[in-house]
This record gives structure tokens, sequence and C-alpha cells, in this order.
């Protein structure tokens, strides 16, 4: 895992940087995705959760949610269209696991994506979301300290 500006960052996501999710491929097919540890930190506590209901049909770059922290109410930006087929139905009962383990256990939802050869083109991954992540951080002057 890569650390920037004291923000965890794992090579092995996908990246909308200015979005802070990520995106991870999973074996049946479908595409987990979550908030990073950037935006857990901008957030501070979580303190509710509201993902949009299985079956929902989303466009890349709308709301797949939202999260409420004492500071700020945000949506969760999907990096893929498709249609929701899981939701962290723990995050309900326990947000902060969202600012515990925002790659872990604090995944946001689960998405049978239309067309993820194409999509994921428009993602960063590895050394080159690492360094992505890392310019946009330095630009936008946020750190996790």
């Amino acid at each position: 895992m890569a650390e920037i500006n004291n923000c965890h960052i794992p090579e092995d996501l996908y990246y909308w940087p200015e979005k802070h999710v990520w995106a991870r491929p999973e074996e049946d097919g479908t595409v987990t995705i979550g908030i990073t540890d950037v935006a857990q930190h901008l957030a501070k506590g979580i303190i509710n959760v509201t993902p949009k209901k299985v079956g929902r049909k989303l466009k890349r770059g709308r709301s797949a949610g939202t999260l409420e922290s004492g500071k700020w109410v945000g949506p969760v930006t999907t990096p893929v269209t498709g249609e929701i087929v899981a939701v962290n139905e723990t995050l309900k009962a326990n947000p902060g696991l969202i600012n515990e383990d925002p790659y872990g256990a604090g995944w946001f939802a689960r998405i049978k994506p239309a067309d993820w050869e194409t999509e994921s083109k428009d993602l960063v991954t590895g050394a080159e979301g690492i360094e992505a992540y890392r310019r946009f951080l330095e630009s936008e002057g946020i750190s996790c300290a």
C-alpha cells in the first residue's frame, strides 16, 4: 500500500482521484466501489450512510448514495455505469467502518458494470494510479495528517 501525504492508497485498486472513489473488479464480474482514505479523512467521522437500492441503474459520475459526517453530506460517485447488485448493509448500523477500513469492511456497493472494459480505461491503477493521486493531492494541498 502506498502512502501519499499520510493517506493510504492501495496499488491494486482503480481510482477516480478527483472524486475520491475506488473500484475493484471481482471474480464474478461485478465491481465493488467505495471511498478512499482521502475522502474518509476529509469527511471526518461518518455518521450516516444511505446507498441507493439494489436493482438501481447508475450512470458513471452519478451518485450511488450519500454519506453524512458531522460537517458534510455528499454523494459517493460511481466510477462505472451499471446496476447495483449489493450494498454494504453493515454500514447502515456501523457507518464508522468507512473511517476504520475504507478499502475492506467499509466498501459501499457492488455493481454489475455495463462496460467495465471501456470505463476502466478512464480510471487509474497501479503505479500510474498512485502517481495520479499524488499529483492531485499535491495540487489541492490535501493531506491526511
